[in-house]
């Protein structure tokens, strides 16, 4: 089968690589048929090294059910699924407390660690498929396909950072980056009722989208010149939640910037670092909280399913482009070069 590897930065190629097969009976081989790129996928492609590829891309897909393990119970041949970025089997103590990126299961983990696997390719070996794959009600030529897509990562990575951050009807909300991460926690926010919900990104199309969500302000300055407008929105006092959704230091000194005194900063952009400002003259002393982390979107798909059924959202607008395999290595130059938003893949 045909699969995307990424060789190092900026060198992506779609290759033959062996077809997966059924290795442990918990196991199900799923034949994709929606995947796409992810904005986390642009870090290893600014920055990997070639000694640490090829790698195998991809941790977001909807396919149709080859086979199973014998111990699988809960997906059948023939069914229509979503696998959540993370491998989990839903059933730990962890995963019952709606923690399935922290799973305990020996086999759980996320997609990027499986070396022979990848949404991104014809084909996948699902690990602990009974609690990792969620049977979707619809076809899989369904209009629909896009927006239930964001059930593998996107939207429940912003409802994350929304619902860690204690997003409500009183909180005004910023959310920090427009990406489709930051525009779909706008949506998240949103959803959970915020009253206000600025919105600091650069990029006239995708703030546009941004507004359609439910962002009430745009800022598209950055630094000081970025924190002082946003918080001349808020009388002064800054935004008692602030959703960072970029993932790097001049991205959470913005967040701090803005969070209001007494004030969650809820993080879900994958960190770039690891030291940043939490002592007393940054968070500590005016009690601003510090939440977020990876999303546990298995935890979030039967919750945000049905608003997508039922048309209340259509998270799937955040893609602006669309390739078979041949056109993923361009997808990814066009996503790093900001012309388009997120690239959707039929394999």
């Amino acid at each position: 089968m045909r699969a995307t590897l990424m060789y190092g930065a900026g060198d992506v190629r779609v290759e033959q690589v062996p077809d997966p097969v059924i290795k442990l009976p918990t196991d199900a081989l799923v034949r994709v048929t929606a995947s796409c790129i992810c904005g986390s996928d642009l870090w290893p492609y600014g920055s990997m090294k070639p000694e640490d590829g090829p790698a195998r891309m991809g941790h977001e897909f909807i396919g149709i059910v080859e086979d199973t393990g014998p111990e699988v119970t809960t997906v059948d041949r023939g069914d229509l699924v979503v696998a959540p970025f993370a491998i989990s089997d839903n059933a730990c103590q962890f995963c019952r407390e709606g923690l399935h990126t922290s799973c305990a299961h020996p086999q759980a983990g996320f997609w990027d660690g499986e070396a022979d696997e990848g949404g991104q390719a014809e084909a996948v070996r699902v690990p602990l498929a009974d609690g990792t794959l969620v049977k979707l009600p619809v076809e899989a030529d369904s209009a629909l396909m896009p927006s239930l897509l964001t059930l593998s990562d996107v939207l429940g990575t912003g409802y994350h950072a929304a619902v860690a951050g204690g997003v409500n009807e009183r909180t005004r909300v910023t959310v920090i980056g427009d990406g489709a991460v930051g525009l779909l926690a706008v949506l998240s926010a949103k959803r959970l009722g915020a009253e206000q919900i600025i919105l600091m990104g650069r990029h006239q199309a995708r703030t546009d989208l941004g507004r359609e969500f439910g962002t009430t302000d745009v800022v598209s300055a950055r630094g000081e010149e970025g924190i002082e407008q946003a918080r001349e929105l808020t009388g002064g006092n800054g935004t008692h939640v602030v959703l960072e959704c970029v993932g790097n230091m001049p991205a959470y000194e913005q967040a701090l910037g803005v969070v209001r005194r007494g004030g969650v900063i809820s993080r879900v952009g994958v960190p770039q670092y690891e030291d940043a400002p939490v002592g007393f003259g940054s968070l500590f002393r005016h009690n601003i909280r510090l939440a977020g982390g990876p999303a546990p979107v298995r935890a979030y798909i039967e919750e945000l399913m049905p608003d997508i059924l039922g048309g209340a959202i259509e998270p799937g607008k955040v893609f602006d482009a669309t390739t078979d395999l041949d056109g993923v290595p361009a997808g990814y130059r066009d996503m790093a070069d900001r012309k388009t938003l997120k690239v959707l893949i039929n394999p």
